[in-house]
């Protein structure tokens, strides 16, 4: 695996096999938690074919791969579906795993999200909350709003990557586009942009959709751009935050969001040698668990790692911590 600072058409072989995932450290399964492979390889570019004028994924400054498999020997990777780890100062890809299989992002997908609202909206604009975004089921994520409520994007920014709120997220789409429909539109836009080439969006909440799904490496790119957004950087490395808004009434509330990353709680330890920064949790059943992250080594070199599709929290955690501890330093 090596990087480049020019940009490469790359055709790659990646050979797509069948994983069972077995559970460790006394996880439950709920029910199978397996991802479908992609069901054209050649159609998206990953075996041998005709090139793919819109397929120039691999930009000056990032990571590039033959996509085989990397480092696995060495983890339990067998309790995830896909994982990487990447070195943002060497750009070397130091660890990867199933990185171009077809996986669901669950709310990874608020990533993309606020990358289309941070370059898009003006931050300091009012949303009014609609009925149709506060309408989420009881098991939800959700960060509290009620119709109605006035709040900047600038504060629901917060409330989608912190508390991992669905009602933000659809606060975010309908005062930008109007619709979920129309935001997909921005956010798949937006992920070509960034290289993200083998994904489809279908909402900006990450809630499953057979449509809606993506690739590790796909999100490798997708965090590495949004990034480059100081507002997007602090706000995934910050443990908790107080927002204040009005409500239909025009009443002042005020509410605390903490982040869902439990390396940010202290529930988890942090490698020795690795402070982690921030990042992105999700979870679904089709997508199992989760997590996109930014740490920083001894050598005070920036890392991304992504775990997708772990077979239950504690195994996402535990595999994450092994990538690092194995291959962050």
């Amino acid at each position: 695996m090596i990087c480049t600072n020019k940009f490469k058409k790359i055709s790659l072989i990646v050979i797509i096999s069948s994983i069972i995932v077995l559970s460790l450290s006394g996880c439950t399964n709920d029910e199978d938690l397996m991802y479908d492979v992609y069901d054209n390889s050649k159609g998206y570019n990953l075996i041998e074919g005709e090139s793919n004028s819109d397929n120039n994924l691999f930009a000056k400054d990032l990571c590039v791969t033959n996509g085989v498999d990397k480092g696995t020997e060495n983890v339990e990777s067998r309790v995830a579906g896909g994982a990487l780890l990447a070195n943002r100062m060497t750009r070397e890809l130091k660890y990867s795993q199933n990185i171009f299989q077809k996986m669901y992002p669950a709310s990874t997908t608020k990533i993309l999200t606020a990358l289309v609202c941070v370059k898009y909206a003006n931050l300091n604009d009012t949303v009014t909350v609609s009925q149709n975004a506060c309408n989420q089921t009881s098991d939800s994520s959700v960060c509290g709003l009620k119709p109605g409520d006035k709040i900047t994007y600038r504060d629901l920014l917060y409330g989608l990557l912190l508390r991992s709120g669905n009602d933000a997220a659809i606060a975010i789409a309908e005062g930008m586009y109007g619709s979920q429909e129309e935001f997909a539109k921005a956010m798949n836009n937006e992920a070509r942009i960034a290289g993200a080439t083998h994904s489809h969006f279908v909402n900006s909440n990450g809630l499953h959709n057979d449509d809606h799904y993506t690739t590790v490496y796909d999100m490798y790119l997708i965090f590495e751009a949004a990034l480059d957004y100081k507002l997007i950087y602090d706000i995934v490395t910050t443990s908790n935050y107080d927002a204040a808004y009005t409500d239909a009434a025009g009443n002042p509330v005020q509410q605390n969001w903490s982040n869902t990353n439990l390396y940010l709680t202290n529930q988890v330890r942090q490698p020795i040698g690795i402070t982690v920064l921030g990042g992105k949790t999700g979870t679904t059943n089709p997508a199992g668990y989760c997590l996109v992250l930014l740490s920083r080594n001894s050598k005070n070199e920036e890392l991304i790692s992504i775990v997708y599709n772990a077979d239950c929290r504690q195994n996402l955690y535990y595999l994450m911590n092994q990538i690092l501890d194995t291959y962050g330093s």
